[in-house]
């Protein structure tokens, strides 16, 4: 049987800073932490209403943290220059490391899909413009059951699309929550950790796999 792989998209195969370089353009001392705490809110938006079963796409988290954002750290920005920033989401790049690994992993026949919370649309715009789209046997969205990671029943939905079993399917994300959704859901889990100073929550639980780049998945793949 092909391993089977699942990729989340947003800091794993994409790189959310990404959007630095615009606003570098609209706030050249500041663009680093603007990035960090609209990463930060984003992924707490979406923990929130998932947890309050009170959905709202991803793209909405994205525009509300964005909102946050300009509030929290005293910045305006006009609705045109809001647009911008929404719409680098749809074309960030991958990271450098991202598409040899895949070609490595398609030549041994895995089966590769990309599992995140973005909507599908938006994550079929995403991966056409890093060039990757067309490793992937398909992309499954959380959207599809209007939840979120690391809600149980999102790593449920990603293995009945995928028609696999836990224990032979990896996750493979750089977010820690991820990787403990798919471990507490029965999956294996790879956390790419790229940043040698990251550190792993300390839970009863660890990743099945630490890697510093993707192209270590290679090892985990069953010929």
């Amino acid at each position: 049987m092909p391993t089977v792989f699942a990729f989340d998209v947003y800091g794993t195969l994409i790189d959310t800073a990404g959007v630095v370089a615009l606003l570098e353009r609209m706030l050249p001392a500041r663009a680093r932490a603007f990035s960090d705490l609209w990463r930060s809110k984003q992924l707490e938006y979406s923990f929130r209403r998932g947890l309050m079963q009170n959905y709202r796409d991803f793209s909405v988290c994205t525009a509300q943290a964005l909102d946050y954002t300009c509030a929290a750290l005293g910045v305006e920005l006009s609705s045109v220059q809001k647009a911008e920033l929404l719409a680098a989401y749809r074309r960030l790049p991958a990271f450098a490391d991202v598409e040899k690994a895949l070609e490595l992993l398609r030549q041994k026949s895995c089966r590769l899909f990309a599992f995140s919370n973005g909507k599908p649309d938006d994550l079929e715009s995403l991966l056409q413009q890093a060039g990757i789209r067309e490793y992937f046997e398909e992309i499954v969205s959380c959207d599809e059951i209007r939840s979120f990671k690391p809600n149980p029943a999102v790593y449920a939905h990603f293995l009945r699309r995928a028609g696999a079993a836990g224990d032979t399917a990896w996750m493979v994300s750089g977010n820690p929550f991820d990787v403990l959704g798919a471990l507490s859901a029965g999956m294996r889990a790879a956390w790419i950790r790229r940043n040698p100073d990251a550190v792993f929550d300390p839970w009863e639980l660890s990743p099945t796999a630490t890697l510093s780049s993707l192209e270590g998945l290679v090892d985990l793949a069953v010929d």
